[in-house]
């Protein structure tokens, strides 16, 4: 087992998937309970919409405010919002899509066997290397 990048329990990689997956599944469904149950008391949502797009320009600190952002969020949206796992810098992730075309990456840090961080990265300008894998090569 890794530990993390962070203070906290690490959380072994089965686990880790099942944390992600019932998440991804409150995400899809829009369960405010079932995400609540999934976030860590304290979670921290990070997002960046570049200036383009719209993100909290703070910090949202808090399993309750995240949720409230999030519905409210989704609330205004026209169209189906999905998630579809992926890894980003080694970490669960996921693409959000918008009537399957990417909305965003949000990257996932768990720990102690729930959700403690949030990434929602939405700048058009960062996702734009997305439709391509970058091959690694040993020199």
């Amino acid at each position: 087992m890794v530990s993390p990048p962070f203070p906290g329990q690490a959380v072994s990689a089965s686990r880790t998937r099942a944390v992600v997956e019932s998440f991804r599944r409150a995400l899809n469904t829009g369960d405010p309970q079932h995400l609540l149950d999934v976030l860590a008391p304290q979670v921290v949502l990070l997002s960046d919409g570049g200036g383009v797009k719209r993100a909290a320009l703070h910090p949202v600190v808090g399993a309750r405010k995240i949720v409230r952002f999030y519905s409210g969020g989704t609330a205004k949206v026209e169209g189906r919002l999905t998630s579809d796992p992926t890894v980003v810098n080694g970490n669960p992730a996921f693409f959000m899509r918008l009537n399957g075309e990417i909305e965003g990456v949000m990257a996932l840090r768990v720990e102690d066997a729930r959700i403690a961080g949030l990434y929602f990265v939405r700048s058009p300008e960062k996702l734009t290397h997305l439709g391509s894998e970058t091959p690694l090569t040993l020199r």
